[in-house]
């Protein structure tokens, strides 16, 4: 079957050398039994290659489901997977198969591998292994044959450097790696997609279908489209109802494309954003808490270093030009000197400290500056003042409740 067949059977609009790479790769890899990971931006129909892969291969009889892994709670994905026996947890009265159980010889497209819990990580790593598995409240290990395909919008190998991902699952399931490119990587099948969605609700909402001018096709080209091919849709579906005109030029298409204001504060390498709806304040409140440990760690150090040379009677220490301003020189008059702090005509003079003076009692308690532990803290205190009640704490934090439940666990904190 040729590729043109393949786009018109299951409605894939654009010839860009990228597209057809990609999916020259799922038509040869579809006649194996081998385990696939779709790579690609939300949007871009990760979930339309799964079912080309499992259409053309020799399961295509036996059953096809699409399980998106970030839309199971963490609690119930195992169950859902790979099923539960009778009085296994709360609320299980009945035994009940999992999809890995019900689609026996057949394919399931994992979407979304990114977002599964590290536990059930392994079991779907003894499934690729082996064919096995075990329900959740069993011992009796049970046998499958499912292709896995998966499917993701993250960087898996940053989240296996991060131990937010098993790098032996990674290299499992990247047996055969298929990247869709986004929208704006095939810019020139913009237009085309724009007048295949138009004709459709034309037909749909017996209107005529809007065209577009050759500034309205500049302009719609030029846009970025971070929601990709659904992006589109949705704006070829405005423009069909809404637009009065039904030759479209850049001054009408424009109210119809959303201002988008890209956020470039940087954020921690080390910490990924969360999932739910605090994300941005989160990665904000961590770039000030960061900025406010860093401020408080170089005036700890540098009334280290004043007392050091108090005590020790005196010494020599070269400050940069522009380490003090007037607001600090005035701070410290009370210290002996033997000389200003420092001399405008010189600024890069030594400081001559004298050590007449004697002190006595002083501690210098060092803080702690790990984020983590201070995460840990606000955790735990969230907790205690909303009596345990997980929604509410997770409300006052700013994050999802299962950011929540899976920040429990990663700092061992008990119930209080």
């Amino acid at each position: 079957m040729d590729l043109q067949s393949i786009k018109n059977r299951f409605g894939i609009i654009g010839n860009s050398p990228s597209l057809n790479h990609a999916l020259n790769v799922a038509v040869q890899v579809s006649g194996t039994d081998l385990t696939v990971l779709i790579n690609g931006e939300s949007g871009v129909g990760k979930e339309v290659f799964s079912q080309i892969i499992h259409s053309l291969s020799t399961r295509k009889h036996n059953p096809f489901i699409a399980v998106n892994c970030g839309a199971i709670p963490e609690g119930t994905i195992d169950s859902e997977l790979f099923g539960h026996e009778k009085g296994s947890f709360t609320g299980a009265v009945d035994a009940r198969k999992g999809y890995f159980e019900t689609v026996n010889g057949g394919t399931i497209f994992l979407d979304e591998i990114g977002e599964m819990p590290l536990g059930t990580q392994a079991r779907l790593l003894r499934v690729l292994e082996a064919g096995e598995f075990i329900r959740v409240g069993s011992s009796k290990v049970q046998k499958t044959d499912v292709r896995v395909i998966a499917a993701t919008n993250k960087e898996l190998f940053e989240f296996t450097q991060n131990n937010k991902f098993r790098e032996d699952l990674y290299y499992r399931l990247n047996t055969v790696p298929i990247r869709v490119p986004s929208l704006r990587d095939r810019k020139e099948d913009i237009p085309l997609l724009f007048r295949k969605f138009s004709v459709d609700f034309a037909e749909r909402y017996k209107t005529t279908p809007v065209q577009l001018e050759d500034d309205a096709k500049n302009l719609l080209i030029s846009y970025p489209f971070p929601g990709n091919v659904r992006e589109l849709k949705n704006i070829a579906e405005q423009i069909s109802v809404l637009s009065t005109n039904k030759i479209v030029t850049a001054k009408d298409l424009t109210p119809f494309l959303p201002e988008r204001s890209f956020n470039r504060l940087p954020v921690l390498a080390h910490q990924p954003a969360a999932a739910g709806s605090g994300t941005e304040f989160a990665n904000e409140r961590e770039i000030l808490y960061k900025l406010f440990f860093d401020m408080k760690r170089d005036v700890t150090e540098l009334k280290k270093m004043f007392l050091e040379v108090l005590q020790h009677g005196g010494g020599s220490v070269q400050m940069p030009g522009n380490f003090f301003n007037d607001t600090m020189m005035n701070d410290h008059k009370s210290l002996e000197t033997s000389q200003p702090i420092m001399n405008n005509n010189a600024p890069t003079q030594p400081v001559i400290i004298g050590g007449n003076g004697d002190i006595h009692d002083h501690v210098e308690v060092e803080e702690s500056l790990n984020i983590m532990d201070k995460e840990k803290e606000l955790i735990i205190k969230a907790l205690k003042k909303h009596k345990s009640k997980r929604r509410d704490a997770a409300l006052d934090l700013g994050i999802s409740e299962r950011t929540l439940y899976r920040k429990l666990k990663e700092y061992d904190i008990e119930e209080l």
